[in-house]
C-alpha cells in the first residue's frame, strides 16, 4: 500500500484552513502525517489551533506535526522543500491552506494515478463555488478544464509552458521522483511547482492533470492584488529565465483573455468585460515590471512586490 503525507504551509489560518483539516480527516484514504509550516506562531495562538490539532490526533492515526516560522524565512520553495525532507512517505501532496477538497475521494483519485511508475506529479482540479464571479469561474475552467492530462518529454515542444503547469494548491509527489528531479528550489517568490515539474519532465517522469480529484479554490483578487501577484509572477520568470525564457507565456494569457470576452458576451456577462480588461491590464504590467526588477530600486521593487519580505535580502 503507498503511503502519503499531506504538507501545508500556513499564514493567518482561517475557517478555510479548520475546515481543510476535518476534510483531510474524512478522506476514503487519510495520511500518515500531516506537515504543517506555519508562518507567525501568534496567528496560529490566536486561530486556537493547538486545540483543534489535538482533537484530531485523539480520535484519528494521523500525526500532525507543526513548525513555527518567521515571515522572514517563509520561502515558496525552501518552506515547502523543509516540509519534504520531513516525510517518510512515498508520495507527498502539498496543498494551501484554503483549498478544500471537493469530496472524500481527492487523495484516492490522485494516488490511483501512481500505479505508473512513470508518473511523477499529480496534480487536482481547482473549482469555484456558488460564490464565484463569472469571470473567476470561467477562467478556472479554463485552466483546469474536464479532460485528463499527460504532459512529458513527448508533448513538451506542443504544449510549451503548459506542459510544466503543476499547482501545489493540491499537488502530489512521487518522493522518488522528487528527490531524482533535485526537489523544490531552496528559494523562489513564485512557481516552486513548475520548476520542480520540468525538471521532472526532464527526467523522463510525467505530471499528470487528474480532473476528477477536485479541491474548492479560488480568489476574488482586485486589480491592484493581480498588479502585485503578477508581479511576483513576472519576477520569478526573470530569475529563471533559462527555463521561462524558452517559451513565451504572454500569449497563453492573451487567448486567456479573448476566450474569457467572448465568453461574457456570449454568456448574458457583457457588464463584466470592463472589470476583465482592467484585472487583465493591472496583471500584465505588474507581470512586465516583474520581469524588469532587477533594473528596477530596490524601494520600488519592494513597493510593487506581494511578497514584500523575499525583495528585501
Amino acid at each position: 500500500m503507498m503511503t502519503f503525507d499531506v504538507l501545508i504551509p500556513v499564514y493567518k489560518p482561517d475557517g478555510k484552513f479548520e475546515k481543510l483539516l476535518e476534510r483531510i480527516e474524512r478522506q476514503s484514504l487519510v495520511p500518515e502525517r500531516i506537515l504543517i509550516a506555519n508562518t507567525e506562531k501568534r496567528f496560529w495562538d490566536e486561530a486556537g489551533l493547538d486545540d483543534r490539532v489535538t482533537e484530531i490526533l485523539l480520535r484519528s492515526n494521523i500525526e500532525i506535526s507543526v513548525t513555527h516560522i518567521t515571515r522572514q524565512e517563509f520561502d515558496h520553495g525552501g518552506t515547502r522543500k523543509f516540509l519534504a525532507e520531513q516525510s517518510r512517505a512515498d508520495v507527498f501532496i502539498c496543498m494551501t491552506q484554503d483549498a478544500v477538497p471537493g469530496d472524500r475521494y481527492l487523495f484516492e483519485k490522485m494516488l490511483r494515478n501512481f500505479e505508473d511508475p512513470k508518473v511523477g506529479a499529480v496534480y487536482a482540479r481547482q473549482m469555484t463555488d456558488s460564490a464565484a464571479g463569472e469571470i473567476e469561474r470561467y477562467t478556472r475552467s479554463f485552466n483546469y478544464p474536464a479532460k485528463r492530462i499527460v504532459k512529458d518529454r513527448e508533448n513538451e515542444a506542443e504544449l510549451g509552458i503548459k506542459a510544466w503547469f503543476c499547482s501545489d494548491v493540491c499537488a502530489a509527489w512521487r518522493k522518488q521522483a522528487y528527490e531524482a528531479a533535485g526537489g523544490f528550489v531552496p528559494r523562489t517568490v513564485f512557481n516552486e511547482d513548475m520548476i520542480l515539474a520540468s525538471q521532472m519532465i526532464e527526467k523522463g517522469y510525467q505530471i499528470v492533470y487528474e480532473p476528477e480529484a477536485r479541491v474548492l479554490h479560488y480568489h476574488e483578487y482586485s486589480a491592484a492584488e493581480q498588479f502585485h501577484r503578477n508581479f511576483d509572477l513576472g519576477a520569478s520568470h526573470r530569475e529563471f529565465s533559462e527555463l521561462f525564457g524558452r517559451v513565451r507565456s504572454e500569449s497563453e494569457g492573451i487567448s486567456m483573455v479573448k476566450k474569457t470576452v467572448k465568453h461574457l458576451a456570449l454568456s448574458g456577462h457583457a457588464a463584466e468585460i470592463p472589470r476583465l480588461i482592467i484585472q487583465s491590464g493591472a496583471k500584465y504590467l505588474g507581470y512586465r515590471l516583474g520581469k524588469m526588477y532587477p533594473e528596477l530600486p530596490k524601494e520600488l521593487v519592494i513597493r510593487l512586490a506581494s511578497n514584500k519580505e523575499y525583495f528585501r535580502d
